[in-house]
């Protein structure tokens, strides 16, 4: 791609992408707003775009109780305009029934200016991985 330089290295905007996650994770939320520009968009699988770190919470909080993150590579590549970061690896998850799920594939793409993040994409396979109710059949 013309004007676009991929890195090995890990500079700011990767760390602050990985501190946002990792807080994002231990849900410090002042924490992870420190990383984020005032109008930032975050897409998750099946939700509609959120601005705001209570709502992606508050949508999280119903549908699962944990969610970490294991991260099989993370590149980062710098644009005339943006940084970009790219993250990808595997979901551990613990469904609000109690029962987990490990192994679920996701791509975390972040977009930052000025070393904020100012949009994060999401893709995951959890719809595949959560558990179906059971059916039970009537005496």
């Amino acid at each position: 791609m013309k004007n676009t330089q991929c890195l090995d290295v890990h500079p700011h905007d990767v760390q602050q992408v990985l501190t946002f996650l990792d807080a994002m994770e231990a849900r410090d939320l002042a924490l992870a707003q420190r990383c984020l520009a005032e109008h930032v968009v975050m897409q998750f699988p099946g939700a509609p775009a959120m601005h705001q770190l209570d709502d992606v919470v508050a949508w999280a909080r119903q549908r699962y109780r944990r969610v970490s993150k294991t991260f099989h590579a993370v590149n980062h590549c710098l644009t005339p305009r943006q940084s970009i970061v790219v993250c990808h690896g595997e979901l551990a998850v613990e469904w609000l029934d109690g029962s987990t799920s490990d192994s679920v594939r996701f791509i975390d793409r972040f977009e930052l200016t000025d070393g904020l993040i100012t949009r994060q994409d999401v893709w995951n396979d959890l719809a595949l991985a959560q558990p179906t109710p059971h059916m039970t059949r009537p005496l």
